[in-house]
């Protein structure tokens, strides 16, 4: 996968790229100590975890998110994780662990949508979902998009290319696998790609968490507001009865009866 240009390190291992590549892992290796104490349990452990489509049509709605954490093959785990952490360590830099996050799960849900659709239209082509490259190829959508000029190293080839040029390569070799037998998972990478494009299209420039966070303290504010005001307003009523004046400002707060100068 890629790095910068002028790079010759690789990039920070931090925030949640880290954490999503250490889920992974653990996730990996506990597979693995499965298998060793009983191939059974192991395989069991999979049916559940990964996307079974038939499964997910029962009930098993987990498995749309699940499944992206089941890696299966030391080669496919390790070219994975490699290409997580470049491309999430260089998106989270600039745009937070709150948006990577969302854009990350908003791919892996969309790639596990798109094999169920695929399972609807065709049942035949029903294969057991497995790995985080739904939500990889959501990523390498985004950054094909935001930053498709800029110039990456192709890790570990000496070779410069642009961002775009990058994200075309991967695309146009996921169609082709279209027409094998990996008909499958080349559909689920294209549906995370897509729901990757969808995000970083419709969502709110800093994530939906903070959009919701933002209108939350905000409706809640309001409401204290208007407790508060009417509060002020039952005081003064109960002034008035003793025969006494108070004043509050529009926000319900006291004014000093000194300070006529900000009476309503």
């Amino acid at each position: 996968m890629p790095r910068t240009a002028g790079m010759m390190m690789f990039p920070d291992f931090s925030g949640f790229t880290k954490k999503l590549i250490l889920w992974n892992l653990g996730a990996y290796f506990a597979l693995v100590l499965l298998g060793v104490a009983s191939v059974g349990a192991n395989q069991t452990l999979i049916l559940w975890t990964a996307l079974v489509p038939s499964y997910v049509m029962h009930g098993a709605l987990w498995q749309l998110v699940t499944y992206s954490f089941v890696q299966l093959g030391i080669w496919n785990v390790a070219f994975a994780l490699l290409s997580l952490w470049f491309l999430g360590s260089f998106l989270e830099g600039i745009h937070g662990s709150r948006w990577l996050a969302e854009l990350y799960f908003s791919s892996v849900i969309g790639a596990g949508l798109a094999a169920m659709a695929l399972y609807a239209v065709l049942p035949g082509s029903a294969m057991l979902q497995a790995g985080c490259w739904g939500g990889i190829f959501g990523l390498l959508i985004a950054f094909g998009v935001l930053y498709g000029e800029q110039q990456f190293m192709m890790f570990p080839l000496p070779i410069m290319i642009k961002a775009k040029y990058l994200v075309w390569v991967y695309m146009l070799i996921t169609i082709a696998m279209l027409f094998s037998s990996q008909q499958a998972y080349a559909f689920s990478q294209l549906g995370g790609a897509l729901f990757g494009y969808l995000y970083i299209k419709y969502a709110p420039r800093r994530g939906f968490a903070f959009a919701g966070s933002k209108q939350y303290f905000g409706l809640r504010n309001s409401y204290y507001l208007w407790r508060r005001r009417r509060a002020a307003r039952k005081f003064q009523v109960y002034m008035k009865k003793q025969d006494r004046e108070v004043h509050f400002d529009s926000e319900g707060r006291y004014i000093d009866p000194d300070d006529k100068s900000k009476w309503n």
